[in-house]
């Protein structure tokens, strides 16, 4: 199937959710229509592999010989078999790490849905419920738990909103039909929409979202080779982190970028604060045929570092990153304490300012690259200039060596701030002792209400970093001999300015050229002048 087919679905669908959402926030409207699409996929999924377990007892059709209704071939299996359920539900919860029982599958759900069937909603209820606490792995505890179909904002009493979700579902049903509904254009579809619906959301976008394109700069930057990006991709990366996940996409993008490239990844491990995007970045990880067992979501406060897996004190057993991806949020306020001085991801560096924790957010991700890692993040430009405590952690890292590459990009490009940001490529162990700065700041398509980079932009940016070329105003190899007499201030347009010289003009050669105009003035009005003669006229 092609791309173009592949992003079909979910222009179609997010269609559907543009027609029935009313007056409901994108936000609200996005929670339900992806969790249903989560459950078509896990139902596909799930079919798929009770048919291979069962083999050729898995029955032909969906005709019910006992109550002589259409349902599906599993629920006909289970009417049958009653003796051998528990045994069947056990390997399943083996194999695939969870269970769906017939009348919670998606084509039970969407039958009630077309005959408008007023026991949808509890169905659903039931059914969410069913598959996070029939479940093999934490993977997938609380996986609903944020999806609410009681809120009023389906409708003012259950029968409203039971009428709502039937409506819903039963256009998602008809969309999804009218396509190939593989692993790739159902997470296409999923994709698409998380990208639709954040550019409906607003500020609110930026918790769960990064630009598709702001995302392909940091995933290629980071699977190539951290000593000599010249070299190319790395052939595998064990772990990638990203400690702001949002809704995952970036690490996948990560993923989808290696593996492309022919290489290998190991495990993807996220953190994310925010319950909802937490479930999101979950469902997002299994819908993009990531096993449950090759991912790890954690819902907690990466400032805390309340994870455990990350608060291993033996150096031996530290968990480290051969990638490290983040788009953080900007100058987020926090309240550091005393005893967070002497952190161990901080220590050393200090504390970032109340005002704005994005040196915090850095410092996190930064602990726990591995010595041939590399770690991308996105920052506001503040973290390149601004004083005071920044500037001190600022200086350590380049004194240490740990920044390699600045990269400055357009204004508007996030749905959540027009402000214009940086990439920080830094390293725990780099080849060269400079720092490369790459000034895009003109390189973008104006849009109405975004720019946007282009693949041009994006393949020139990552292009000049694996190659480290140098372009007037564009970009630029910068001694740490320079950036310490400019205070170990990062601002770009110090070291790559776009601005075009004026010309230099040489006062002499115009005078000589004014001289030359009057003799040829002068010439012209005597000829002029003669003829006026001729004719009897005055002269001018």
């Amino acid at each position: 199937m092609t791309e173009n087919n592949q992003t079909q679905l979910g222009k179609t669908l997010w269609k559907i959710a543009d027609e029935l959402r009313g007056a409901m926030n994108a936000d609200d409207f996005r929670d339900y229509m992806l969790s249903f699409l989560f459950l078509r996929y896990l139902s596909d999924n799930y079919e798929a592999a009770a048919k291979k377990e069962l083999g050729k007892d898995y029955p032909d059709n969906g005709k019910d010989v006992i109550h002589n209704v259409s349902t599906t071939p599993l629920a006909v299996w289970y009417e049958q078999n009653k003796a051998d359920v528990a045994e069947f539900e056990k390997q399943m919860r083996r194999k695939i790490h969870y269970v769906i029982e017939p009348q919670y599958l998606w084509n039970s759900i969407s039958h009630l849905a077309k005959t408008q069937s007023k026991d949808l909603l509890r169905t659903l209820q039931q059914g969410f419920k069913y598959i996070e606490n029939q479940s093999f792995e934490s993977t997938f505890q609380g996986l609903f738990s944020e999806i609410n179909l009681d809120s009023d904002k389906l409708g003012k009493n259950y029968e409203e909103r039971n009428k709502k979700l039937c409506t819903i579902i039963q256009r998602i049903a008809e969309g999804i039909n009218q396509f190939s509904t593989d692993i790739d254009v159902l997470g296409d579809a999923y994709e698409y929409l998380i990208g639709q619906f954040a550019a409906g959301s607003g500020k609110k976008a930026g918790e769960f979202y990064t630009p598709q394109r702001i995302s392909d700069i940091l995933s290629e930057i980071v699977i190539l080779d951290s000593q000599d990006p010249a070299k190319g991709e790395k052939k595998k990366i064990e772990r990638v982190l990203d400690f702001a996940c949002g809704s995952g996409s970036l690490l996948l993008n990560v993923r989808k970028k290696m593996t492309g490239a022919g290489g290998t990844i190991g495990k993807i491990f996220g953190q994310e604060k925010n319950i909802t995007t937490y479930n999101l970045a979950r469902m997002n990880m299994l819908l993009h045929g990531v096993k449950d067992t090759e991912f790890e979501i954690h819902h907690g406060d990466t400032l805390l570092n309340d994870w455990d897996i990350l608060n291993e004190m033996n150096p031996a057993r530290k968990l480290e990153f051969d990638a490290v991806v983040a788009n953080p949020p900007f100058s987020y306020r926090w309240e550091p304490t005393e005893a967070m001085g002497e952190d161990f991801r901080f220590k050393g560096y200090g504390l970032a300012p109340k005002s704005a924790a994005d040196f915090s957010f850095l410092l996190h991700g930064f602990h726990f690259l591995s010595k041939e890692g590399t770690m991308a993040i996105i920052l506001p430009h503040g973290v390149l200039f601004r004083g005071g405590s920044e500037e001190r952690i600022r200086r350590k890292l380049l004194e240490d060596g740990n920044i390699d590459t600045v990269i400055g990009l357009p204004a508007n490009l996030f749905f959540s701030t027009g402000i214009p940001v940086c990439i920080l490529v830094l390293k725990k162990c780099k080849k060269f002792d400079d720092v490369l700065f790459i000034n895009a700041v003109d390189h973008f398509e104006k849009g109405k209400r975004q720019n946007t980079l282009l693949p041009e932009h994006i393949d020139k940016i990552v292009n000049t970093y694996k190659g480290r070329k140098e372009e007037t105003r564009y970009s630029r190899r910068v001694s740490m001999d320079e950036i310490g007499k400019n205070e170990f201030n990062l601002n770009i347009s110090r070291y790559v300015s776009t601005s075009v010289d004026e010309e230099i003009i040489d006062l002499k050669e115009v005078n000589k050229k004014l001289a030359e105009l009057d003799k040829e003035i002068n010439k012209a009005r005597e000829e002029h002048n003669k003829y006026l003669n001729e004719l009897g006229l005055p002269p001018i």
